[in-house]
């Protein structure tokens, strides 16, 4: 798979409310997300480093215990092994980008 778009992949929903359309490299995942207004993200951690770009709408993000707005073009960086969570305040566009590759979302 050279080329895709988003919007031609088949949607998961791994998380009740984060609808996602994943694309899955050697060694990377970035996914788009369409999350519901009031939807929870579990507090957790995974060994992957995360960048999570909002795209549209309101995300409330703790990230090792300190809470964040992301709105609109907000970018959180997220180290191997650490802990957050989060809140959709609003709906939400978002896309996350993980390496190594994410084998739980395949």
């Amino acid at each position: 798979m050279d080329v895709v778009t988003f919007d031609d992949l088949a949607e998961k929903e791994p998380m009740v409310g984060f609808k996602g359309r994943f694309v899955h490299a050697d060694r990377m995942t970035i996914v788009r997300w369409d999350i519901a207004p009031g939807s929870l993200l579990p507090e957790h951690s995974h060994v992957q480093e995360q960048i999570t770009t909002v795209l549209s709408g309101e995300f409330e993000m703790v990230i090792n215990g300190t809470a964040h707005r992301l709105g609109s073009g907000a970018v959180a960086v997220i180290p191997s092994n650490t802990l957050h969570a989060g809140r959709a305040v609003t709906a939400c566009q978002a896309i996350d980008v993980f390496h190594p590759v994410r084998d739980d979302y395949r």
